[in-house]
This record gives C-alpha cells, structure tokens and sequence, in this order.
C-alpha cells in the first residue's frame, strides 16, 4: 500500500473512530441523565411525599452511605438531592429530548433556574448557539436574559418566539441584541475618543463577537460609503448568520441624540441599496451610547427604521444593583402591552 494510500486510510479511521465515541458519549449522557431522573422521582415519590423534611434528609444520607459502598463515590447526598430537583424542574417528556442535545452539566446548572420561561430562553440559546458550560455560566452570569429585548415582552410572546426557535430555528432580533452591553474587557481607562474605543473592540474583537453572539461575523471598519459625491463612514459592519442580515454599528460617547437616527437611516439604505443580497433581510442598526433616555426612545419609534439603541458600560456594575433594575424595566415594559399585544409605551431604558 502507498504512502498516500495509507495516509488516506488512517485519517478514514480516525473519523470513523472519533464519529464513534462522540456517538457513545451523547448515549452515555443520555442514559445517565435519565437515570438520574428516575432517581429522583422515585426518591419524591417513596421519601419526600408527605413525609417530614427532617425524615427525608435522614434516608437520603443512608442512601447515599449505601449507594457509595456499593458503587463508590458518585452517589453523595448532595447529588441525590440534585436528582430530586431534575425531577421536579423537567417532565420525563421534555426531559428525552433534552438529554440527546444537552449534556448533564449543562442541564444541571439549567435546573437551577426557576423561572420557566427565562429556563428555556437559555435552553433554546444553548443548543442554538452550541454554548459549552462555561458559555452557559457566563450569559447566566451576565444577565442575558434580563438584558435582551426579549424579556420585556408578554409571557406570551416571549413562549411564542421561543417555540419559533425550538420548532423552525428561527432567531428573532430581540432575543439577539443586548442592553446594556459590557465592554469592561476593553481596559479603558480616563478620557478616550470614539477612535480609542473602536480601535479597543478591534484589539479585542473575537471577545467582543463573542460578546455580541456567536452568529455574528465581522465584515468591515470605517465602511466608506459614497453619497452625493460625499464621503460617510460607519464604524463597524457585521453580519448574522441566523437573522440573516447585515448589521451595522455605530460608537457614541455621549447619550443618545435624535440626530443620530437619521445618520443610522441613511447608512442603512445605502446597505439595503448597494450591500444586501439575494435572500437577506434588511439591515438592522444598533447604536451603542454611554447613555440615553427612556422618552427620547419612544417618540423616535426607532424599530420602525431597524435601529436598536443600546447602552455599553466599560466597567461592570453591581450585578445585583443591574439584577434589581433590570426586572423593575422587565415589569413595566411588560405592563405597556394592553392584554398582551401592541407596542412597548414608555420605559425606563
């Protein structure tokens, strides 16, 4: 057999091979995950089940002692009790579909969510954007939820662009564009131009797609578009894989400003004139400013003309002090939709 031969006949192999145990580790993690289940049900069902909290704590630590003996470490109370909660959190329905596409360390933090629709945002995100753990722990973390537009919406909307996600793919803007966003990585530091900070972003751009999300791909700096004979630049250019559309960027130092709106206009017809191509969406702008306000926004009905206003914030606030602002906008913006449809009134943004 030739050099070439042989090259061709190992590199077949190895596919074969490393199709095969990834194959066995999704069966693993399955079956594992469903035992554990089960486990865990019949643990509510057998202990927990009208039965005092004290009495409950006693068997699962003689369980555990057992289990741990016959089956070595693995088996301890704290994990028992984990069991209990995937039980309670997941039918055994929702859960046979989860196992294949989701590992257990990614349904074990995911359980820990109590609110359902804020869980499945998460989970539809994980297995549309192939988040690891760490990803996971990280946008969990960060407030993701919390800080997309998504969130703002009627429980019943945000079901509904959910299932779109689950049963067809289909990604809306509002579950892909943030606010604020974090740019603490950029190591800013004083007084810095509109230059600085895109160079910054530049610098550290894979972080700041990551940031952004994974669909996002980087098209262009200082986009010259020629108007009239006039020269305009838009800072940064991007395109999303799943919305399927170009999306363009500008940096702002100051608060939001009308005027911005119109220059954001203009950059996008000349993308939707000169740019788009055949089966694209037109594109969507997203102006990212050290601050605005709530009323500027709703006179200016910027989702009409596809722009999204965004605040960054290059040093990370008191996570809990944004937690607790965050679901004080999610409740009002949610309360601005008469019976659950309409747009958004006025938010404190």
């Amino acid at each position: 057999m030739d050099e070439i031969s042989t090259s061709t006949l190992i590199n077949d192999l190895l596919t074969l091979i490393e199709d095969s145990r990834a194959r066995t580790a999704v069966a693993v993690n399955a079956e594992m995950t469903s035992l554990y289940w089960h486990i865990g049900t019949r643990i509510n069902v057998d202990i927990l089940a009208n039965k005092r909290a004290e009495y409950g704590k006693e068997v699962i630590k003689e369980t555990s002692k057992r289990l741990t003996e016959m089956y070595g470490s693995g088996w301890s109370a704290p994990h028992l009790w984990r069991c209990v909660k995937l039980a309670n959190v997941f039918t055994e329905e929702i859960l046979s579909a989860l196992r294949i596409e989701l590992s257990w360390t990614h349904i074990r933090t995911l359980m820990y969510i109590d609110e359902p629709l804020k869980r499945n945002f998460y989970i539809e995100m994980c297995k549309a954007e192939h988040w690891n753990t760490r990803v996971l722990n990280g946008r969990i973390k960060s407030l993701l939820f919390e800080r997309t537009a998504l969130s703002k919406k009627p429980e019943e909307m945000i079901a509904h662009d959910l299932k779109l996600l689950k049963d067809e793919g289909q990604m809306t803007p509002d579950m892909v564009f943030r606010d604020p966003y974090f740019f603490d990585y950029l190591g800013l530091k004083g007084a810095y131009s509109e230059r600085d900070l895109e160079s910054a972003i530049l610098v550290e751009i894979q972080h700041f797609i990551t940031d952004l999300g994974s669909d996002f791909a980087f098209l262009a700096r200082q986009k010259r578009m020629t108007i009239d004979n006039r020269d305009y630049y838009l800072d940064l250019l991007f395109a999303h894989r799943k919305l399927r559309c170009l999306v363009a960027i500008e940096l702002k130092l100051d608060d939001f400003e009308a005027a911005y709106k119109g220059q954001m206009e203009l950059y996008l017809r000349w993308l939707e004139k000169y740019e788009m191509v055949e089966g694209e969406n037109p594109p969507i702008g997203l102006i990212l400013c050290s601050g605005k306000s709530a009323e500027h926004i709703e006179l200016m009905r910027l989702e009409e003309s596809n722009i999204r206003v965004a605040e960054y914030l290059t040093k990370l606030p008191d996570m809990k002090l944004l937690e607790s602002k965050l679901k004080q906008t999610i409740q009002v913006a949610r309360s601005c939709f008469p019976n659950g449809e309409g747009q958004v009134g006025r938010l404190p943004q």
